[in-house]
């Protein structure tokens, strides 16, 4: 029988209180805030208001959210399709992201990206092509050294179907060789749309440990569902690469708890696995965390829970209320036709 490999140690006690409160709460409650927008936009999408795709972030929450409070949102950003969560960690307004998902003038990208193109002045947008953002992260990363900018990285996310990706060992081997400030981090949430990772990624249990290996970067393995334990991961990874200035490979594997779009029924996975895993729920976990240590109160989550519900529902209704765009604008902001 095949057996998982550890994830980075941590000792638990000892980072909750380095983060302590205030970050604690800062991190639950960004996570409320993507829980709240991606429910509530699901609904819409459900309803026929959005149009397109629709790939939600539930059950990733802590991933990207603890990432960001450790390293902060100077760097440079590049993600997935899956990228309504990264915008708004980045400061996107909910509103401006909702009339982007409805395709309205007032949206993002002026209702000309929809769910899948959002950006941000540090995000370098979300990208519908599987690997498609990876050699553009690589990229960025070697401006920041080009520029000698040794405060700045660059970030990319990618899934683990992104793994076998021409594009992903190509990076790594240009990275590696030329020693680029790139964090790549693998969202393992175990599905690449249908497909179990071990149906499409060869040795999968070790696969981005041995690619790390091969290409002669250090390898990190967290366990995507847990804030606590990712953000000691992500401390430890940043360090070392201000350090040294080279690249890593960071796996997170967790599990999504929608199908990979809203329009998958998700019928390659049982109701007992997932419901096996949402026991594991990121926001619970941390809601129990901090109740176990005497910083937050069942009251004080329903209210950050309610204050979230209601920017969610602020932004729905302005992107309901919003005008579509003047068809005589579409040319406009496009730089080749």
């Amino acid at each position: 029988m095949k057996e998982d490999p550890e994830f980075f140690k941590v000792d638990y006690d000892k980072w909750v209180n380095t983060l302590g409160k205030e970050s604690l709460l800062k991190i639950l409650s960004q996570m409320l805030l993507i829980r709240n927008f991606e429910t509530r936009a699901e609904a819409a999408y459900l309803q026929g208001k959005i149009g397109g795709f629709f790939h939600s972030y539930v059950g990733q929450e802590a991933i990207q959210t603890s990432l960001l409070q450790v390293i902060g949102t100077h760097n440079w950003f590049s993600t997935t399709y899956r990228c309504h969560a990264l915008a708004l960690l980045l400061g996107v307004t909910p509103r401006e992201i909702m009339a982007e998902l409805f395709g309205k003038e007032t949206g993002n990208a002026k209702g000309r990206g929809g769910s899948m193109h959002l950006y941000h002045d540090q995000m370098l947008g979300g990208f519908g092509i599987v690997g498609g953002q990876i050699p553009i992260a690589t990229g960025a990363a070697l401006s920041c050294k080009y520029q000698k900018k040794k405060d700045q990285i660059s970030l990319c996310f990618l899934g683990d179907g992104a793994m076998p990706q021409g594009t992903f060992h190509e990076s790594l081997n240009m990275a590696s060789l030329w020693n680029l400030p790139c964090m790549y981090v693998v969202e393992n949430n175990q599905w690449s749309m249908g497909t179990h990772i071990s149906r499409g990624v060869a040795n999968y249990l070790h696969f981005a440990e041995h690619m790390a290996k091969a290409y002669g970067i250090s390898y990190y393995r967290l366990d995507g569902m847990c804030a606590i334990s990712c953000s000691a991961g992500f401390t430890a990874a940043y360090k070392e690469m201000l350090s040294t200035g080279r690249p890593v490979l960071i796996e997170c594997v967790g599990e999504r708890f929608r199908g990979h779009s809203i329009s998958d029924p998700g019928l390659y996975r049982t109701k007992e696995h997932l419901k096996e895993r949402m026991q594991r729920d990121p926001i619970q976990l941390l809601k129990k965390c901090m109740m176990d240590h005497g910083w937050l109160s069942e009251e004080e989550y329903k209210a950050i829970d309610a204050e979230k519900r209601d920017i969610a529902v602020d932004a729905l209704q302005f992107a309901e209320e919003s005008p579509w765009p003047n068809p005589i604008t579409l040319e406009e902001g496009v730089f080749a036709i």
